[in-house]
Formats: C-alpha cells, sequence, structure tokens
C-alpha cells in the first residue's frame, strides 16, 4: 500500500495529544523497530530541545535518540551553519532551548553586530526586543523565523504562536523572514538527510494540511495525513492540500506497514 524506505513524522497530534501518548505508541515503534523503518521526528515547536523530547518519549515507554529528533531550534541552527555562518553573532527574540540549542552550535547570542535575527515562540517578548529586532535588520540582519505557527493549542485553548512574534517582527521593520520549519521544505531536507532516503520514497506523516502536509509537498516527499490531531476528514475534501494517504491514527499507519512487508 505505502511502500516506503522512510518516514518523517511529526510529533503533536501523531505521537501524542497533550501530555497523553496515542493509543498503540509503544506498539507502533515496535512496528518500525521490527521493519527496520528508518524515522526522523520532526516539529515546530522551538521551546523544547531534542533531549528533551527524548527525555517525554522514555517516560511514554518509548526510546528515540536526540540524533533521530528535528525541532524547529536544531533546524534553525544548522540551517544557519549550512549558510556558511558558524560563530556568527545572532539576536535571538524566542526561549531558553531555542538560544542554548544556537549556543550548543557555536554561535554567538548578542545584539552587538548580530548577522541574523532569529525569532520563534517567546511567552516572554517585549516591546523592547521588537525594537531591537528591527533596529537590526534596518542594520542589515538577515531575518529568520524558526516557523509561522500563528496559534499554539493549549489544555485552555489556542494562544499566540511563534507565527504572531513574527507577525509583530515582520510589521515593525517591513521585512518578511525566512521560514526554517515547516511547512517550508529546509526542516524537511534536513530530515531526508539524515534519513539518507530519497525524497520520493519517504513520507511526511503528520496532523495538519497547512504544516506537515504541505511541507512534503513542498519538498518532494509522500504525504500522510492522521486523523488524529487537529484536521478533520470533511476539512480535506475542500482543501488545495491534498495528502497521498489519509489514515485514522498511527496504530492504523502501523498496519499499513506492516501488510508491506507481508
Amino acid at each position: 500500500m505505502l511502500d516506503l524506505d522512510g518516514l518523517i513524522l511529526d510529533m503533536d497530534g501523531v505521537l501524542w495529544r497533550g501530555p497523553e501518548p496515542m493509543a498503540g505508541l509503544t506498539s507502533f515503534f515496535d512496528t518500525l523497530e521490527r521493519l527496520a523503518m528508518p524515522f526522523v521526528l520532526a516539529t515546530n515547536n522551538s521551546t523544547g530541545s531534542a533531549e528533551q523530547y527524548t527525555l517525554k518519549l522514555a517516560q511514554m515507554g518509548v526510546q528515540v535518540p536526540p540524533e533521530q529528533i528535528l525541532t524547529s531550534a536544531s533546524a534553525t541552527a544548522d540551517y544557519l551553519l549550512e549558510g556558511g555562518e558558524p560563530g556568527a553573532p545572532v539576536y535571538v527574540i524566542g526561549e531558553e532551548a531555542l538560544q542554548t540549542t544556537l549556543q550548543s552550535r557555536g554561535f554567538r547570542l548578542t545584539a552587538d553586530g548580530a548577522r541574523f535575527v532569529v525569532v520563534g515562540l517567546d511567552r516572554g517578548l517585549t516591546y523592547e526586543k521588537l525594537a531591537t529586532a528591527m533596529r537590526l535588520i534596518a542594520n542589515g540582519a538577515r531575518f529568520i523565523g524558526t516557523n509561522p505557527d500563528r496559534t499554539l493549542p493549549t489544555p485552555d485553548g489556542f494562544r499566540p504562536g511563534a507565527g504572531t512574534m513574527l507577525a509583530a517582527v515582520s510589521a515593525a521593520s517591513g521585512v518578511e523572514p525566512a521560514i526554517v520549519g515547516k511547512p517550508q521544505p529546509p526542516m524537511i531536507r534536513q530530515a531526508l538527510r539524515v534519513l539518507g532516503t530519497a525524497p520520493a520514497r519517504t513520507a511526511m506523516v503528520g496532523d495538519r494540511l497547512d504544516t506537515d502536509i504541505l511541507a512534503g509537498k513542498n519538498a518532494g516527499t509522500r504525504t500522510i495525513l492522521l486523523l488524529s490531531g487537529v484536521t478533520r476528514r470533511e476539512q480535506v475534501d475542500g482543501s488545495a492540500v491534498q495528502p497521498d494517504w489519509i489514515l485514522a491514527d498511527i496504530r492504523a499507519l502501523g498496519a499499513a506497514l506492516s501488510q508491506d512487508a507481508a
């Protein structure tokens, strides 16, 4: 049915919903191990590190090393390195995970002579941070966004996401950011390099048409929409973004992969 060599898996809405693991989570990863199916986990969230996600998964009974986890923070750091700017000064609007990830790649976090302004979700956003970002971009710093998600789902409903911070900096500076996370292709291309698989033989698996599925389309991969997250079946029919396959959840995905291997 699927005939794939590798998977790029979103996390929230695919592997878990909030703090709760999806039904069949451990069995799904057992299936991937049994089939020797390579995978990378990829999330637009820049507020958690790969190591933190490894710990969260371990608490759910699943072992995934940090090397198989891409966050928009780590993808942004790698994106800057790919641009040939190791050790460059970077001004960050973002939280601890984004800051420490950039530092771990050798970047200097400072507004003094910053070559880049990197913006992610920042629940401590202030007027002064916006003013500093505006000034640096006007002076020639490149404006980089970790991900464009305007809202963030929480147990209390939706709250402003990284895209809201990007919109504020863009409105102030008059400059649009280069986006690293989904639906833009840089993160997916990084995942493909980790997997070592061809795009046409790899599937992006997610629960959002406008980020996960569109990212796969933009990077040339196959796409699998799971209906375990935010997207309902009836929303797909009227969407310009159409996945290659639609499945209920990771249990259905595991079953389809096992059927292919039979």
